[in-house]
């Protein structure tokens, strides 16, 4: 890339119930928009994205490139959002940049949280699990563990009641927590584009980029539709 070339940047958040795209210019977010909750990510994103270039005046060969929450999450808001974001980058010729959903909710995590749950509704009574640490004074939260799926009430019994707890399992999960455990603020439990920019950004600064043929959202487990499938043809 052109270092004279200013950064620009699309944005796409599709991991949860409801989804975000985003423009940036630099370190600083330009526009944004929420997609309904009630619609599907895929009838308002390729709409919501054109209307942002046009009211900002960009093409999208002007942009640098497109930064994409890769989950886990939402199945289908996670197909929609990696499978747009990876049509948008070949399409233009930009670099395609996926972040981690639970490193940007950690991310997110103030100071004085030093040891952090990051949770996610895996169906069952069960969770995505990953923990994330840092030493005092240290800005930036690294995966203390690699991303799990557990039992939530094993979980629950068993944690360390050291760390705080945050992601967007705590929209389901928050009131079986009990009233002693340090939980983030609600408005850090997804991800926000902010932060998905932030560790975008610096991926990208790092000569890191993603293949747009290969790149995969992060799911762990198939979705409730395909382990049915499984078991109605298993022999």
């Amino acid at each position: 890339m052109d270092e004279n070339k200013v950064e620009r940047w699309l944005i796409v958040e599709t991991s949860g119930r409801s989804g975000q795209v985003a423009l940036a210019n630099g370190p600083h977010l330009s526009a944004s928009r929420t997609l309904d909750a009630a619609r599907r990510h895929a009838r308002d994103l390729a709409p919501s994205v054109a209307d942002l270039l046009n009211k900002q005046g960009w093409r999208p060969r002007d942009l640098t490139g497109v930064i994409v929450s890769r989950g886990p999450g939402s199945y289908t808001g996670l197909r929609v959002g990696i499978m747009s974001a990876k049509a948008f980058a070949y399409a233009t010729d930009t670099a395609l940049i996926a972040v981690d959903t639970f490193a940007a909710i950690a991310s997110q995590a103030a100071p004085e949280v030093l040891l952090l749950d990051v949770i996610g509704d895996a169906q069952q009574d069960k969770a995505y699990l990953q923990q994330f640490a840092r030493r005092p004074g240290d800005p930036e939260m690294r995966a203390a563990a690699p991303l799990a799926i557990v039992d939530f009430p094993s979980w629950l019994n068993g944690r360390n009641a050291a760390a705080w707890v945050g992601g967007p399992g705590l929209h389901r999960f928050h009131a079986r927590l009990p009233s002693v455990c340090h939980v983030l603020d609600s408005s850090h439990w997804d991800p926000t584009a902010d932060a998905l920019l932030r560790l975008g950004r610096a991926r990208h600064a790092g000569g890191e980029v993603d293949d747009p043929y290969t790149l995969e959202p992060l799911y762990l487990r198939p979705s409730s539709a395909e382990e049915q499938w499984t078991r109605r043809h298993s022999p």
